[in-house]
C-alpha cells in the first residue's frame, strides 16, 4: 500500500513537471514571436535575426534553437498568427444578419482598423515578399481566412437573390478566364456567377490595395482623410459586385 501511494505522489509530481515545462515553453515562445513583431517593426521582414531576438529575449543564440528552429520557421510562426488574427477580426465583423452591403462595409472596415492598428504584420502579409523565404503550405489556411469572410458576404446575397441585376456590358467575361474563375469558385466553395467573381476579385484586391497604400506614404500630402476615402471606396467597390444598400451605410 505504501508502494503505492509513492508510486501515485511521483506520477503527480511528474505529471505536474510536465505542466510546468509546457508552461514556461509557451510562454518563452511567446517572448520570441513578440520580439519577432518588435522585429518587424524596425528592421523589416527581410532584416529578421535569431541572434537578435536572441538578445531581445536575453537569451544565447543557441538556447533560441529550442523553440524556433530557423529564421524561415519563426517568419512563418508570424505569419499564421497575423493571417489569424486578421482573419477572426474580419469574420467578427461581417457575422450577422444586416444587409449584404453594411456587412461588406463592416468587413471592409474591420480590414483597416486591424491593418492601421498593427501596420508591419499587415506588410508581412501582404508587402513585398521577403528575399530567400517561401511560405509553407500551412500559410494557406489561416490566409484564406480574410478572403473567405468578404467573399462569404457575396455569395450569401447572392444565394439570397439579393444583388442588383448586372448590365450586359457589366456581365460579359471573356472565355479564356472563365476556366480560372470555376477554379477560385472552387477553392472558396462558392458558386458566384463569372461576373460577379470578377467584381468581388477586383474590389477585394482594390481594398487590401488602399490599404497597402496608406500603409506605404503613397498618398502622403494629397489624402487627408483617409478612413473617410476607404469608406467611400468600398461603398463604390459594393455596388460595383451589386451589393446596393436602401440607404447608404
Amino acid at each position: 500500500m505504501l508502494s503505492f501511494r509513492l508510486g501515485m505522489g511521483q506520477t503527480e509530481h511528474m505529471t505536474t513537471g510536465k505542466g510546468g515545462r509546457a508552461r514556461a515553453r509557451a510562454q518563452i515562445t511567446a517572448e520570441i514571436l513578440d520580439a519577432g513583431r518588435r522585429q518587424l517593426a524596425t528592421e523589416g521582414a527581410a532584416g529578421l535575426s535569431l541572434r537578435a531576438v536572441a538578445r531581445d529575449v536575453g537569451m544565447v543564440s543557441s538556447a533560441v534553437y529550442r523553440y524556433v528552429a530557423s529564421r524561415d520557421e519563426l517568419l512563418t510562426r508570424l505569419i499564421i498568427e497575423a493571417y489569424d488574427a486578421l482573419g477572426a477580426t474580419v469574420e467578427r465583423a461581417a457575422a450577422g444578419d444586416r444587409h449584404p452591403a453594411d456587412r461588406f462595409l463592416a468587413a471592409a472596415r474591420a480590414v483597416r482598423a486591424w491593418a492601421v492598428e498593427h501596420p508591419h504584420e499587415f506588410l508581412l502579409l501582404y508587402g513585398s515578399p521577403v528575399p530567400g523565404y517561401a511560405a509553407p503550405a500551412d500559410t494557406i489556411g489561416p490566409a484564406s481566412r480574410p478572403t473567405l469572410a468578404l467573399f462569404g458576404i457575396v455569395t450569401d446575397a447572392h444565394r439570397a437573390g439579393a444583388l442588383a441585376p448586372r448590365s450586359p456590358s457589366e456581365a460579359a467575361v471573356a472565355s479564356p478566364l472563365r476556366s480560372d474563375l470555376a477554379a477560385v469558385n472552387q477553392a472558396l466553395g462558392t458558386d458566384l456567377p463569372d461576373d460577379v467573381l470578377v467584381a468581388a476579385t477586383a474590389a477585394w484586391t482594390q481594398m487590401f490595395g488602399l490599404v497597402g497604400f496608406e500603409l506605404t506614404g503613397q498618398t502622403r500630402n494629397v489624402v487627408h482623410h483617409h478612413a473617410e476615402l476607404f469608406d467611400a471606396c468600398v461603398v463604390a467597390m459594393a455596388e460595383m459586385i451589386g451589393l446596393r444598400a436602401d440607404s447608404a451605410p
